[in-house]
């Protein structure tokens, strides 16, 4: 992976977290035991701290930067998804942040809560625990049922899943010219979209 020191400041990546090659490092960032930090993920911890903690996932294309003497956190079991960006905030415990979602500074998305895909949360905002959260800018919409709390945990299962898979088996290869006739499928996992899961 791409892993920049500056003013002598190195990245810290534990052992058991896979961040894929494509992904930017940069100065004071902490990648916690079995994080995954997907493709094109850009982590700037060139003026604040960066902090994933253990079983937290950063997808592919997302921005987490911060202003100096802020930490930018994400604890334990944090689902930021696709395209989000993190600056200057804290994502509290088995909390998620959805695709293009931005997080402003000094705000706090509360422990398992949900900011939705493509939801502006503002500088300063304590989203409460459980909720939902939705809009430019972000609103509370509602408390999280506890089906909604467990597909979200079974999410972040898989991503800690993916974690152990890329680590064992994810390499840079030349592309086939073709479909082979017995073409492998990917092992399935158990995680179902929202949508699936509330149809039962």
């Amino acid at each position: 992976m791409p892993s920049y020191s500056i003013d002598g400041v190195i990245p810290v990546v534990d052992p058991s977290a896979y961040v894929h090659p494509t992904a930017v490092l940069i100065g004071d960032v902490i990648v916690g035991p079995n994080c995954y930090v997907g493709p094109c993920a850009s982590l700037r911890g060139d003026f604040g701290r960066i902090v994933l903690e253990e079983g937290s996932n950063v997808q592919d294309h997302c921005c987490v930067h911060g202003f100096p003497d802020n930490d930018t956190v994400i604890e334990v079991n944090g689902h930021i998804g696709h395209g989000a960006i993190l600056h200057s905030c804290i994502v509290r415990r088995d909390a998620l942040v959805g695709m293009n979602a931005v997080v402003m500074d000094e705000a706090e998305i509360g422990e398992k809560a949900i900011v939705a895909a493509c939801a502006f949360v503002p500088a300063g905002m304590k989203v409460p625990a459980r909720s939902l959260v939705a809009g430019i800018p972000a609103k509370v919409k509602r408390e999280l049922s506890e089906d909604e709390i467990a597909w979200k945990l079974e999410g972040t299962q898989t991503y800690q899943e993916l974690t152990v898979r890329s680590l064992a088996s994810l390499h840079e290869v030349a592309p086939l010219a073709q479909v082979e006739a017995d073409r492998p499928r990917l092992p399935a996992t158990e995680v179902r979209s929202l949508i699936a899961t509330k149809r039962g």
